[in-house]
């Protein structure tokens, strides 16, 4: 795959119509008769309508499919804080891999408030447009209050991907790497290098699925979050260690998996060498990953490793979740994306991994062959059927927890009909990238 400079990404920003999404029209508008009826007079009707019953907004608007992307730019990417409208190009990408994976569509927000109280109220004042809100780079530990309050306030689905996304997908690579290594998920060792919105989010998803709590270490920038520290905020807290030990180098020794989301080079090829048999490692900074994919290879011969990066193997990307996360619960009005409906998603990710990988990805990844094993953890991001094991395994999660406001008679009618939606997309961007 050839690297992209920074020419190359100016370039695809601002040629032709400048940015990488827009608003279309979804009603014909050229006639009189048309205008009238998408705006005075006939326009009343439905606004009457939805003033009788708020529900019927999902029938005579957009609601139901429109998402937004909010955030503040206090956290984008590696970035740092470099504000709401340079973080902009982010939100619109986000608002791209929405549309072409997934038909959802998207307004991206970008609010200039780093206060978390005042942030809160601008985005519950806002949410009757959207049948759903995603927030996007806001930096911990302010995104954790913005988030929980959000979801106790408003009645549609609210998710941090930074958080919840990376989560869903790392854990759909651990239960596979742990297959595959025959570890045991309760008996695991887990080190967490980090200590963000991402690294708590992950940590307590690899609880739900079997990790024992007191088998964790959790490290900061500071070092170990042990019982010693005096200056931990009450998330971290969480996950404070009795063990006698202060440094990563300390808390890797022996450790099954290290989860790394914290900054590059962290993770020496010494502490590596330290881990126990069949190390599990998932280095996830991004762009250069706590250890590089050649420092970790040439170390152990029984390492299964992921990066957050395109270019090796098991590439834990957000865009494995979010687009069919979202489809799921928007297509069942779900009134908050919740616990179960993660499980549901990382588990239905899990399992397509071990399915027969299809032509067609191996072809949009140059590859002669691609199975289940060690390289292969995790879907590619171009797996078609993403959307079609994800979205319903959400659903029917939020179905059988209640929080769905209608329901799916037909579960086969439903997988296809998102086969169906999406091919319509990317046949429509395929015929773009010709251009």
């Amino acid at each position: 795959m050839p690297k992209a400079t920074k020419e190359d990404a100016l370039l695809y920003h601002s040629r032709g119509r400048k940015g990488k999404v827009e608003v279309i029209p979804t009603k014909p508008y050229c006639t009189q008769f048309d205008l009238s009826l998408a705006y005075t007079p006939g326009v009343a009707h439905p606004c009457l309508e939805i003033e009788k019953n708020p529900e019927d907004a999902y029938m005579y608007t957009a609601k139901g499919n429109l998402v937004a992307v909010i955030s503040n730019g206090t956290a984008v990417l590696g970035l740092g804080d470099i504000g709401s409208l340079a973080g902009k190009p982010v939100m619109e990408g986000k608002g791209l891999l929405f549309k072409v994976f997934a038909d959802v569509d998207v307004f991206d927000i970008e609010i200039d408030e780093k206060d978390p109280e005042k942030l809160i109220e601008i985005c519950a004042k806002i949410a009757p447009t959207f049948g759903g809100i995603n927030l996007e780079d806001i930096k911990a530990p302010e995104c954790f209050e913005v988030e929980t309050r959000l979801k106790q306030m408003l009645d549609i689905p609210v998710f941090h991907d930074d958080q919840h996304g990376t989560a869903i997908i790392s854990a759909a690579g651990l239960l596979n790497a742990v297959e595959i290594s025959g570890k045991n998920l309760s008996d695991m060792k887990v080190v967490v290098c980090g200590a963000g919105a991402a690294a708590n989010s992950c940590t307590r998803l690899y609880v739900a699925l079997g990790v024992k709590k007191e088998n964790v270490i959790m490290v900061d920038s500071k070092g170990v979050i042990n019982s010693k520290r005096t200056d931990l905020n009450k998330y971290k807290k969480e996950w404070v260690t009795e063990r006698d030990i202060s440094t990563l180098a300390e808390a890797v020794d022996g450790a099954d998996l290290f989860l790394g989301l914290s900054v590059a080079n962290m993770l020496t090829k010494e502490m590596l060498s330290t881990m126990a048999p069949d190390p599990i490692v998932f280095a996830m900074a991004n762009p250069n990953p706590e250890i590089s994919y050649e420092d970790a290879m040439s170390t152990r011969d029984d390492l299964i490793f992921a990066t957050g990066r395109s270019d090796y193997p098991n590439q834990i990307n957000n865009v494995l979740g979010f687009p069919f996360i979202f489809r799921g619960a928007l297509d069942v009005r779900a009134r908050n994306i919740n616990e179960e409906m993660k499980l549901a998603a990382t588990r239905a990710l899990a399992a397509l991994a071990r399915e027969e990988v299809p032509a067609s990805v191996l072809k949009a990844y140059s590859l002669e062959n691609l199975e289940f094993g060690r390289e292969y953890i995790i879907p590619k991001p171009l797996d078609p059927r993403l959307i079609s094991w994800v979205a319903p395994a959400v659903a029917r999660a939020a179905v059988e927890t209640g929080v769905a406001r209608s329901v799916i008679e037909d579960w086969d009618a439903y997988a296809e009909s998102l086969d169906k939606r999406t091919s319509e997309h990317i046949k429509r961007i395929s015929e773009i990238c010709c251009l």
